[in-house]
């Protein structure tokens, strides 16, 4: 049985609380404060087709048939309207083939009783948005299935080209993380046209509630909904050619200008391997003040996306029973099992690292199998000592032979991709949050699904990640959530595979021909739907969505340009030199004799003996940026980049002229004031010649806050 919240109606304790964040708080998370308010952790993927907007592939033979769910729905009672919507007033009659039986009826949303009111034959009549529900009783006791049917009061005349999805919570408002009761109506435009006065695909019982984590925060607001049946269990319904299922994600692109930086990822993914959830573009109204919808009700363009769920037609993978005792052992233990890196926002229950401190990961979430059905102690048990098995091969020594270290333990295709997708988009919680893995049972850890990619090419502002130059895996981050690819970058074999890999993508799906097709593809439908979507949300020219910064542009087109534009600028950085240098790629044979076993772990400290070949002439320059301001503090950033000859480390320095002092910094170790001295980090003080290296920080300010002259020193 689902928990659900519905002020004035049917309800119980919900499943989650939400608690707002100030701007400052908020920031705080971002540079390792006060964390965020627990996230739900959506469920399930499968692969998705580009160019379109869902899979082509064929639903899997185990899915609900389209009818099957709205059936169970409607039970033994006929109403002689089908649940939809209408206009002004609506009259229902009902009628039942169960023998000798009164119908009993509710509009309250309750099952009906044996005092409920007995329907005599005269239409019930109602103006607003209402739930009818009858069950037939004889002799005073149930008789046959209860059958439902929900009626949306509807004033929306407007055709749309993209399919349309009502939300109506019978005036009870907004919900916040526990779901509200609600009707709800889908309606596809087939012919390229929804007539939201029309048949629908179906109309059903529902309820949604507040998702995400910092898109929680937006005006926008996402969503999770869950279809239910007469019991407030899972009601398996087809949407718009996705396999049937209960549970989805209403995502609704607010910093992402564009509208279509999660659908381009994940059309992208299924075309070279990963997993990615179907999804469809929707527009969406949600009527919460008890009246008719509305034009006032309109919410924008959405996507309708499959959540992460071990399901044959969504991530098809090995299931775990608590129920079946063989798979509390060997080898059924072993899989399926999904797992996630949520920074500072992990939801119970985690996986704890047992390792040495500098090794070890945070904020490991298990989605699947979850408390809240299969998993057992004893599964908990096995792959949390999977992961740390793995995560001490990873550490040890001879943690890169081809055939005993960490190879054998990881899909390593797969994270080669993931590694490429998270580098391409510089999505700006890549590595940390709603980076998922899972393993299934006999096989390999292997990365995927994809999931949440609003804050890429050039959305969000934090880490560098809003710049095509530099790498999102060597961001400074703290405390850090795992050192997995920064660890298999220290492996050159682990290297060659992805700067090969690279260059094989860049001649296909990868390509700058390809890139541009597919914004164009995923662009297209969704002209008008961007023109009212922009209507309701006029932010196209606002350079901070939240604290986020985003591009500016006059219209919809100028931010699907900013979109390609940088993304080709950072896909020509991830071919030169100072990226995967695919013009030099190293044979593709491997050596006969495995490389040296390196150290176990970096050394803490830089030699003390100083290189015998001094830096070139040029040595190094630096320029300084203010990123943004906010409320008496402002978030900087310093660009290194090596002259005509590598370097291998970088000092710059700079004094602040009014008052500044910097509060904390990543990608350099900061020190003094107001004579700052930043000084490289271990991992990005070697650059070659050109190449650039980037750090930031937040600092304090009041009065002006001019911009310092700079200078770089190169060792």
């Amino acid at each position: 049985m689902l928990q659900r919240s519905s002020p004035g109606r049917a309800s119980s304790p919900g499943r989650h609380a939400v608690r707002a964040l100030g701007v400052a708080a908020a920031l705080a998370v971002l540079i390792g404060g006060t964390p965020l308010a627990s996230a739900d952790i959506d469920e399930a993927a499968a692969p998705a087709a580009y160019p379109g907007q869902h899979s082509e592939q064929p639903a899997p033979q185990d899915h609900v048939e389209p009818n099957e769910a709205a059936d169970d729905l409607v039970g033994d009672i006929d109403f002689s309207v089908p649940g939809g919507t209408f206009q002004g007033q609506q009259s229902v009659s009902l009628s039942t083939d169960v023998d000798g039986a009164e119908i009993r009826y509710t509009t309250d949303g309750q099952l009906p009783t044996a005092s409920s009111p007995v329907f005599d034959g005269a239409p019930i009549t109602f103006s607003n948005t209402t739930e009818v529900r009858a069950q037939p009783f004889v002799g005073g006791s149930p008789a046959g299935d209860p059958g439902t049917a929900v009626y949306v009061a509807n004033n929306i005349t407007t055709n749309h080209d993209l399919p349309v999805l009502l939300i109506d919570s019978y005036g009870n408002g907004l919900p916040q993380r526990d779901y509200y009761d609600s009707a709800m109506v889908l309606f596809d435009s087939d012919g390229g046209i929804a007539n939201l006065n029309g048949e629908p695909d179906w109309a059903t019982r529902a309820g949604f509630r507040l998702r995400g984590q910092s898109s929680a925060n937006f005006d926008k607001r996402p969503y999770r909904v869950e279809l239910w049946d007469n019991d407030d269990e899972d009601a398996r319904y087809p949407l718009l050619g996705m396999p049937a299922e209960a549970d989805w994600a209403l995502r609704g692109p607010f910093s992402d200008k564009s509208l279509i930086r999660d659908a381009f990822i994940y059309s992208l993914g299924p075309e070279m391997g990963l997993y990615a959830p179907r999804f469809r573009f929707v527009e969406v109204y949600v009527n919460s003040d008890g009246g008719s919808v509305s034009n006032s009700d309109y919410q924008g363009v959405y996507m309708i996306v499959e959540t992460i769920k071990n399901r044959s037609w969504r991530l098809d993978l090995s299931r775990l029973r608590a129920n079946r005792p063989e798979d509390l052992t060997y080898p059924r233990i072993t899989g399926a099992y999904i797992w996630s890196f949520e920074w500072m926002g992990a939801d119970e229950p985690t996986l704890p690292c047992t390792g040495a401190p500098n090794t070890c990961w945070t904020d490991l979430e298990l989605s699947d199998p979850h408390p809240r059905n299969h998993l057992q102690p004893e599964m908990q048990d096995w792959i949390t000592n999977h992961l740390n098995e793995f995560n001490d091969v990873l550490h040890s020594p001879g943690w890169n032979d081809p055939e005993t270290g960490y190879r054998d333990w990881i899909d390593v295709d797969s994270w080669i991709d993931m590694m490429i997708i998270q580098e391409l988009s510089r999505e700006m919680d890549s590595y940390y949050r709603s980076q998922y893995f899972y393993k299934d049972r006999g096989e390999k850890i292997t990365a995927g699904p994809l999931w949440d990619f609003d804050l890429s090419f050039g959305v969000g502002g934090f880490f560098g990640n809003q710049s095509t130059s530099g790498w999102q895996w060597q961001q400074d981050r703290q405390p850090v959530a795992n050192n997995w690819y920064p660890r298999l970058m220290e492996d050159p074999a682990f290297v060659d595979d992805l700067r090969h890999r690279w260059a094989e993508l860049r001649e296909g799906v990868l390509s700058d021909a390809a890139l541009q097709a597919r914004i164009n593809d995923l662009s297209a439908p969704l002209t008008n739907g961007a023109d009212r979507n922009f209507q309701r949300w006029p932010n196209l020219t606002d350079p901070y969505i939240w604290f986020f910064q985003t591009p500016t542009a006059p219209t919809w087109q100028g931010h699907l340009d900013h979109m390609r534009d940088w993304m080709l600028d950072r896909a020509a950085w991830l071919d030169s030199p100072a990226g995967w240098d695919i013009n030099n790629l190293p044979p593709t044979t491997p050596p006969t004799t495995p490389p040296t076993t390196p150290p176990t772990t970096p050394p803490t400290t830089p030699p003390t003996t100083p290189p015998t070949t001094p830096p070139g002439e040029s040595g190094c320059t630096a320029s300084y940026t203010v990123v943004s301001e906010w409320g008496g503090e402002f978030q900087g950033a310093v660009s290194v980049t090596a002259g005509s000859q590598p370097i291998n480390g970088w000092t710059v320095t700079w004094t602040f002229g009014q008052g500044q002092s910097i509060q904390q910094a990543w990608g350099a170790v900061v020190s003094g004031s107001p004579t700052v001295t930043a000084t490289n980090e271990t991992w990005n003080g070697n650059l070659g010649a050109g190449a650039s290296a980037e750090f930031g920080f937040i600092a304090s300010w009041s009065g002006s806050n001019s911009v310092p002259t700079v200078s770089c020193t190169a060792t």
